[in-house]
């Protein structure tokens, strides 16, 4: 077990200033705190925080941050809690255990929802201070280190919340090293049969590629001393465990086909015209592999990770990486923020780069506008990962993305306002379809207007957290003001039949409709007419409500209606000319979904949606899984027995020869059937099969199986489908 003594020479060497009286403070606290606790393997728990503050020590941090270290467990597993931390050692240290501190157990929230939450509140408490992450980060790399003792159950979930959000957040932080030991652990214990096949891989060739790793960075250092290119060392490495086995498993290839399994690294005095000189060592000396160059100087990663990249080839054939970074660079590469902070003592948060802070502003500035946990822990997930699409505004600007990335994702990474108000995109001079993917290197030009404003289509290309979030947001918003207005003329329709003024009813200085906006749990009468318009809520109800039981029973009995005592409300509505009945839901709009356009004689379902009354699909419509998700806003629908004869354009596929005559033949078909055409087209398909799109005009389900059989009877058609969505 480490001493404290140790860590206090550690802490010493880094910070001559510091205040090692309140690491000792810190020590002797935590010890008495946790006497008598043990560990799962069996030893002290006092090991745990003195080992975590020494990874702390190690990455150079302030007395603050290690005493933090000491005591980041002792508010969650002892009976001391956040006001006696903040009196013996003040309010600094207090913030920094308190965001470290789970929140306390809340019986309503599954584990997973729990999980999302403790992680929601570090992330914000490290935007104010990032040693709140830096603390958690060696506290998960120690847990991680003694995960064998666990059960395998909890090893496999802790080694995936690693995997999917502690490494990520150190790769974000440009903590290279320790992300890399992470990773390798979460390998371990997730793949373990993977991780021990691959371990066995590297180990037979272990003795080739340290043998091929010194003549390489012999030969390169004699290169560079002949060019007369200064250099501090060259090391050898050979691939992390994880990264190998993530690209054999992405790229489908065997260990001896990655290029860059073994990389020599060239490390330069602080000057990047060196490193520039040594890539010019580097390609003479031998010849590099197209494609495989990167510059993460002239464009930093957003982790402030700067390297240049080169792949060449061996004199026998072997591929190898080259990086090739100064002093600096290496060192923020290896510990990134950790590394690029300094604190000034007795004042708490980063005092310098203010562009390093971006990045962890960026990360959580959504967590406060999402509010299902398990919706903002995916959204985490797919925003921590890497980002690799770098694209640039008209001025220069760098725009990091992830890949898929759109104009539309762009705008919003330029600004909230920009993305509200963008209509089109020009991506290097061209214009484009806002759903086009940017690729590295694109200029892209955002084309915005007063007018514009978000659509819901985006939800279906853009991927970043931010711009999703933006685009429901607003789309929320819309929605509301629709059901809003919606509700109000339901309520106005139905007050009607009682002789009652909505007017009135929504003036009503005694403020009865408030009153009863409480009593179905809505804080205002907007909220009410919302949940009306949304479907939520029937009209009648609330006018029961509002006139009272036997006042209303009086009106109702004069007023003309189609209601029997005993017997449950039937609705015919009418979309179009074609008549769908509703049961048990009045006065809602009625449409059929555009998505399956569904027929007189199908079997059908009803949604009721939001903002746009109860939506019509066929049984089969493929989105009909996806709505069974709110069974609660399912009603029953059946088609009237006698509708009106209307036409309504159905779209049919018939798969043909390749040969003459067949569109003839076909619309002839159709003809015959006394059927409309609306629309014909043909193309060939790459099976040098025909393939006719005709849009025709039936009246019913029968109908259209009468042409389809009249369609399929033509000489020379191979099948014919009906294509679902409105045509």
């Amino acid at each position: 077990m480490i001493r404290i003594e140790e860590i206090c020479d550690k802490v010493r060497r880094n910070h001559p200033q510091a205040d090692l009286n309140l690491l000792r403070r810190a020590y002797l606290f935590s010890a008495r705190e946790h006497r008598g606790q043990k560990r799962a393997s069996g030893e002290s728990y006092l090991v745990h925080p003195l080992e975590v503050a020494n990874i702390l020590a190690d990455m150079r941090l302030d007395a603050v941050s290690v005493s933090t270290g000491l005591l980041h467990d002792v508010v969650e597993d002892t009976l001391a809690d956040a006001s006696t931390i903040r009196e013996y050692f003040g309010e600094e240290v207090a913030h920094l255990v308190e965001g470290l501190t789970k929140i306390a157990h809340i019986s309503k929230l599954s584990r997973e929802e729990q999980q999302a939450e403790n992680v929601r509140k570090m992330l914000l408490a490290m935007v104010d201070d990032v040693r709140v992450v830096l603390v958690k980060l060696a506290d998960r790399l120690h847990n991680m280190r003694t995960l064998e003792f666990l059960s395998l159950d909890k090893r496999r979930r802790i080694a995936q919340e690693t995997m999917d959000i502690y490494a990520p957040i150190a790769h974000r932080l440009g903590m290279g090293k320790l992300r890399g030991e992470l990773e390798d652990l979460a390998f371990k214990n997730l793949h373990p049969e993977d991780y021990r096949e691959l371990t066995a891989q590297l180990e037979k060739r272990r003795a080739a590629n340290e043998a091929f790793l010194n003549d390489i960075t012999a030969t390169i250092a004699e290169k560079m001393r002949e060019a007369d290119v200064p250099f501090t060392r060259i090391e050898g490495r050979v691939k992390r465990l994880y990264s190998i086995w993530k690209k054999l498993g992405a790229q489908e290839i065997d260990i001896d086909q990655v290029y860059d399994l073994i990389a020599a690294r060239v490390i330069t005095p602080n000057e990047i015209r060196h490193c520039y000189g040594a890539l010019g060592v580097i390609h003479n000396a031998w010849k590099p592999v197209p494609g495989r160059f990167k510059d993460w100087i002239a464009t930093p990663r957003d982790n402030l990770y700067q390297s240049l990249h080169t792949s060449v080839i061996g004199s026998k054939g072997q591929p190898f990486e080259v990086q090739i970074r100064t002093e600096q660079m290496h060192l923020i590469a290896e510990e990134g923020v950790a590394a690029h902070w300094k604190y000034k003592e007795g004042k708490r948060g980063p005092r310098d780069d203010d562009e390093a802070l971006k990045v962890l502003r960026s990360l959580v500035e959504w967590t406060q506008e999402v509010k299902d946990s398990r919706e903002f822990i995916d959204a985490l997930k797919l925003d921590l990962y890497p980002k690799d699409v770098y694209a640039f505004t008209p001025m220069g600007k760098v725009i990091q993305l992830p890949r898929g990335a759109t104009p539309v994702d762009f705008a919003y990474m330029i600004h909230s306002e920009v993305g509200n108000t963008c209509t089109g995109a020009r991506v290097n001079g061209r214009m484009v379809p806002l759903r086009t993917m940017i690729q590295n290197g694109d200029v892209v030009e955002i084309v915005r207007s007063s007018n514009g404003h978000p659509s819901r289509d985006w939800l279906n290309f853009v991927v970043t957290s931010r711009a999703r979030n933006r685009v429901r947001h607003w789309v929320a918003d819309q929605q509301r003001t629709e059901s809003i207005e919606i509700g109000r003329k339901l309520l106005e329709k139905e007050a009607g039949r009682f002789q009652l003024s909505i007017k009135k009813m929504l003036s009503d200085s005694n403020g009865d409709l408030k009153r009863i906006s409480n009593e179905y749990g809505y804080g205002r009468t907007d909220d009410l007419l919302a949940a009306i318009g949304y479907g939520k809520i029937v009209p009648r109800n609330v006018l029961a409500k509002y006139l009272g039981p036997e006042k209303f029973e009086a009106l109702d009995k004069q007023k003309e209606s189609r209601l029997r005592t005993g017997v449950r409300a039937v609705k015919r509505l009418i979309t179009g000319d074609d008549a769908i009945v509703v049961r048990g839901v009045e006065d809602l709009m009625v449409n059929r979904a555009r998505c399956c356009n569904p027929l007189h004689g199908e079997q059908i379902i009803g949604y009721i949606t939001r903002g746009k009354g109860v939506a019509v699909h066929t049984a089969r419509c493929k989105n009909v899984k996806q709505l069974m998700v709110n069974p609660e806003r399912i009603v029953a629908v059946e088609w009237a027995s006698k509708p009106e004869k209307t036409a309504y354009a159905v779209k049919l596929l018939a798969v043909t020869e390749n040969r003459t005559g067949m569109i003839a033949g076909i619309t002839g078909a159709i003809s015959d059937m006394k059927t409309g055409i609306r629309d014909a087209r043909a193309s060939v398909g790459p099976d040098q099969k025909g393939r006719i799109e005709v849009t025709v005009e039936v009246f019913d389900v029968k109908h259209l199986d009468k042409v389809m059989s009249s369609v399929k009877n033509v000489s020379g058609v191979l099948d014919v489908e009906r294509l679902q969505g409105t045509a």
